[in-house]
């Protein structure tokens, strides 16, 4: 059974990490999949949104510290280690889709990171949180914790990564590290998707690239420019207007 897998329920995507008995302890091959997944499911006009969880009881706790031994023990590695996070963690940040991550149980470290990446975090009453980089002596790297500064702000990420220490939904949500707590976050999740599904998929690719970039300082108004002019000429742009001529929901395509 594969380490990732991908199902579809009307025009949503369930992207899972699938190593329930690691509590989804991401790989190094998993890091690279995410990004091979997320990239493919961006190109895929009959996906609207996606959700990101993890098989069993937990998000994810982050690297299988395990092979750290063979994939990260020396400085050349754990460069090509951190390239491989950033390449997985890039490719839900970068997707032309709102993705939504559902956090149960466990969400630490690099599960943490993975959490950021995504547009939204619906979480458990149960679940907790942590970045425990401070007990590894790891440095958090670059693209995480300017995730973390913009969701939580600066001291609340100081703490958090100083610290190293565990927090609950209720905090997390207190923070802004999380958008919503539930009881059944996944329910919650697919009628949050659902409700996007009718959205100009343009837009919403739009408005990520400009937000995400504004926030995490990689901006390229060229490239804001073109998504825009894009929009601006499409035959969604067309629909929407004829639309709201005729007093009708609109039937966007992405195109």
């Amino acid at each position: 059974m594969s380490d990732l897998s991908v199902s579809h329920q009307d025009g949503v995507a369930i992207v899972t990490l699938n190593r329930p008995d690691t509590r989804n302890s991401v790989t190094y091959a998993m890091w690279q999949g995410l990004g091979d997944v997320f990239g493919e499911l961006s190109e895929n006009r009959e996906v609207k949104s996606v959700i990101l969880h993890g098989a069993g009881d937990d998000f994810s706790v982050g690297a299988d510290i395990a092979e750290f031994a063979k994939v990260r023990d020396d400085t050349e590695q754990a460069v090509a280690y951190e390239v491989a996070v950033d390449y997985g963690c890039a490719g839900i940040t970068n997707a032309a889709k709102p993705v939504i991550a559902v956090n149960t149980g466990y969400c630490l470290g690099g599960g943490a990171h993975l959490a950021m990446s995504c547009d939204f975090r619906f979480a458990h009453t149960d679940a907790l949180f942590g970045i425990p980089a401070a007990n590894l002596s790891i440095v958090y790297g670059v693209q995480g914790t300017r995730k973390l500064l913009a969701l939580v702000g600066l001291t609340e990420a100081k703490r958090i990564l100083y610290s190293g220490k565990r927090f609950d939904a209720p905090h997390a949500l207190d923070i802004g590290f999380v958008d919503r707590v539930s009881h059944d976050p996944m329910a919650a999740a697919l009628e949050f998707a659902a409700s996007l599904t009718t959205s100009a998929p343009l837009t919403m690719a739009g408005a990520k690239y400009i937000l995400n970039g504004s926030a995490l300082d990689r901006f390229d108004p060229a490239e804001a420019d073109r998504l825009i002019n894009t929009a601006s000429a499409s035959a969604d742009y067309r629909e929407g207007r004829t639309a709201f001529a005729e007093k009708r929901p609109p039937q966007f395509t992405g195109a």
